[in-house]
């Protein structure tokens, strides 16, 4: 049987444009089949996202004062609108080429999607989808975000999942331009704060299940050499 790799790189905390830097790096080696496919988990400092198909309207406060809050507002190419990434949230960037998955681009988010709701199960959260958006949901509230970008059919983006994220933040957007669904997380789902390294344990397990990957290859930080 042959080989399948995911490597995983584990960043810890880290600035939203530094690690948008990486990930171009990484989506360029992987598309000229230099480095495997690769899964970054990491956290961001409170910062606002906005897509390629944003519209003002859904950002309900000024940049200012989200910038006052302590929050950056960046502007970005992946799908989507606005979002939120902070503390308490594992985000998690995928790398990955298409080419070797059929160029399936909606069975791609599919697979995010089972990788989280898997990982989600374990905790015994009922994750599921939502016909009309993507993500997972607990009933009518998102628990994860998901929005990539492709170049050259290589991956960039991902998911964000709601740990123990504070969730206050999402009360000066419409996360994801959606206006009549909540969110939340698994603190507020279980009404106790979770250990984060053991969700990014699971997470590698199952992204590595769901995608069929027969190998890990685990990187704590990231190097120079990506």
């Amino acid at each position: 049987m042959s080989t399948k790799t995911l490597r995983v790189i584990d960043c810890g905390k880290l600035d939203y444009l530094q690690a948008f830097d990486f990930q171009r790096d990484l989506q360029q080696k992987i598309s000229r089949e230099l480095c495997p496919d690769t899964l970054l988990l990491l956290e961001h400092p409170n910062v606002y996202t906005v897509g390629r198909s944003e519209s003002a309207s859904h950002i309900l406060l000024p940049k200012e004062q989200l910038e006052k809050l302590g929050a950056q507002v960046i502007e970005t190419n992946r799908g989507g609108k606005v979002t939120y990434h902070g503390p308490g949230q594992i985000v998690g960037y995928t790398l990955f080429d298409l080419r070797r998955y059929g160029r399936d681009v909606p069975g791609f988010v599919e697979n995010i999607e089972e990788a989280i709701i898997q990982t989600l199960s374990v905790y015994g959260i009922h994750g599921g989808r939502n016909p009309e958006y993507t993500g997972v949901w607990v009933g009518d509230n998102k628990i994860c975000a998901i929005g990539i970008a492709i170049s050259r059919w290589v991956t960039m983006h991902g998911f964000a999942l709601n740990v123990n994220t504070d969730l206050s933040y999402f009360r000066h957007i419409n996360p994801c331009g959606i206006t009549d669904k909540g969110v939340t997380s698994m603190e507020l789902e279980l009404g106790m704060r979770i250990e984060m390294t053991e969700v990014q344990d699971l997470l590698r397990e199952k992204f590595a299940q769901v995608f069929g990957f027969t190998e890990i290859e685990y990187q704590k930080g990231m190097s120079a050499n990506g």
